[in-house]
């Protein structure tokens, strides 16, 4: 039980650092501690949700899904990206997509589409289902919140610029996810 339990949370710190790393780039806006609690519980909840239906999902599903949710994450992140480039840009804080209403979803989604394809892998090879939600789901919750609230701090420091290098962090986690960014990463 006690390995099992370590290398479940050592695959959701793995997993949970995508969440991280986007919550740096996100915790760039002007957010605050309320909507850095609510969006580390929705990161959570999604980091829960998806290996939960992956483990559902079976053999058959992981060889059809797997790739497509990387792209699909990847995709996500590149378009939220852009979005807080352009408006980091024009020195708006105007946000097409925004980490609250669907912007959150779509957020949340994407850093939690890998957690899909391992909870296939997981309910394959018979892993205790409760242990891995928990694992899950506790560790994207911990490392979302650590990010935003880095990316808070740091906003803070590089003021109407940190939108803009949050927007590039985010564009280019997802260009590292599509496979793009092997020559850069």
């Amino acid at each position: 039980m006690l390995g099992e339990l370590v290398a479940l949370m050592s695959m959701a710190f793995a997993l949970g650092m995508d969440a991280f790393s986007i919550g740096l780039g996100m915790g760039m806006y002007k957010l605050r501690i309320r909507r850095i609690v609510m969006i580390g519980i929705t990161v959570g909840f999604f980091h829960t949700l998806m290996p939960l239906l992956g483990m559902a999902g079976g053999k058959f599903l992981s060889t059809t899904f797997g790739t497509f949710a990387s792209y699909a994450g990847g995709i996500l992140l590149m378009v939220l990206g852009i979005q807080m480039l352009l408006s980091g840009l024009r020195g708006t804080s105007d946000s097409i997509i925004a980490p609250v209403g669907f912007g959150l979803f779509l957020f949340a989604l994407s850093v939690s589409l890998d957690s899909f394809s391992v909870g296939l892998t997981l309910g394959i090879y018979g892993a205790k289902t409760w242990l891995v939600l928990l694992c899950f789901g506790t560790a994207a919750a911990i490392l979302t919140w650590a990010g935003l609230l880095l990316g808070r701090k740091v906003q803070g420091m590089l003021g109407k610029y940190s939108v803009v290098l949050g927007g590039a962090i985010l564009f280019a986690f997802g260009f590292k996810i599509l496979g793009l960014g092997s020559f850069f990463f």
